[in-house]
């Protein structure tokens, strides 16, 4: 089976090593296409001659197609790639908003897949929501999914419309994480620990949070319960949340990214 990945940037690139790390994937099957020489510099784990900067006869000899490339620069690529496109291929999308249907008009596929990861993915810890055309079959669609899992876990979906949603909760979501920290370092620097203190201390409690939950069956309800005594500090901070409404408006924040990412599907 070779897989050909067109774009070299971040996921890319994660991609290119998780599928080589898992040993799901030779280095000889593996191909990358690239524009920019720098960009593919740093994937020492793909031979050069596997490495492309355009496109090319060789596309048409691959198995699956990874279109790891930025949204606006699909319709440019599309033309450069369409002619070496056949229907016994698969194409696999992880471009935010580009529908399948706009896929198979640009390409002529009929055998996709579209996909939303995370940046945790770097790391093997991501989480990717994904769909496929209706063309896709149970086998390839295990074989995309065994991919895919390379860089963490997977949730299938048969609505697409749900990878959306998955954009505003996981593809988003650490960004979210990521506020939340940096609002509870600055509270402690202001309450004298030093900067790296600080850094410590909520790292340690979120890494800490995340595993706790994930070894038990209790609910966050459940768990923000046992750890909010009657009277007691956590109890004081969560009022300050409740009053501000900040579930609502962590809410609000979700939809908002689920709207803006329908509004660049379309």
């Amino acid at each position: 089976m070779k897989v050909l990945i067109i774009g070299a940037g971040n996921m890319g690139k994660t991609y290119a090593r998780s599928f080589l790390a898992s040993r799901f994937i030779t280095s000889t099957d593996l191909y990358i296409l690239e524009r920019s020489s720098e960009s593919v510099a740093s994937v020492k784990e793909v031979p050069q001659g596997n490495i492309r900067h355009q496109a090319g006869e060789f596309i048409s000899q691959t198995d699956i197609i990874i279109l790891a490339v930025k949204p606006q620069d699909f319709p440019a690529l599309a033309k450069q790639i369409m002619p070496y496109i056949h229907q016994e291929q698969i194409v696999l999308s992880i471009m935010a908003g580009i529908k399948i249907a706009s896929i198979y008009e640009a390409l002529g596929a009929t055998k996709i897949v579209r996909a939303m990861p995370n940046l945790p993915a770097q790391i093997g810890m991501g989480m990717t929501v994904f769909t496929s055309s209706a063309d896709i079959d149970k086998k390839e669609l295990f074989i995309l999914q065994n991919l895919i899992n390379t860089t963490g876990k997977s949730v299938y979906v048969e609505d697409e419309t749900k990878i959306d949603a998955a954009t505003a909760i996981s593809g988003s979501g650490p960004a979210y994480v990521y506020y939340f920290m940096e609002a509870m370092i600055q509270a402690g620097v202001k309450m004298g620990f030093t900067l790296s203190q600080a850094e410590l201390l909520v790292n340690q409690t979120f890494m800490g949070a995340v595993h706790l939950h994930n070894q038990s069956e209790l609910t966050c309800e459940e768990w923000i319960n046992r750890v909010a005594s009657k009277g007691g500090t956590t109890e004081a901070a969560l009022k300050v949340l409740s009053e501000n409404t900040v579930n609502n408006n962590i809410e609000s924040a979700l939809f908002a990214a689920f709207n803006r990412a329908k509004e660049l599907g379309n």
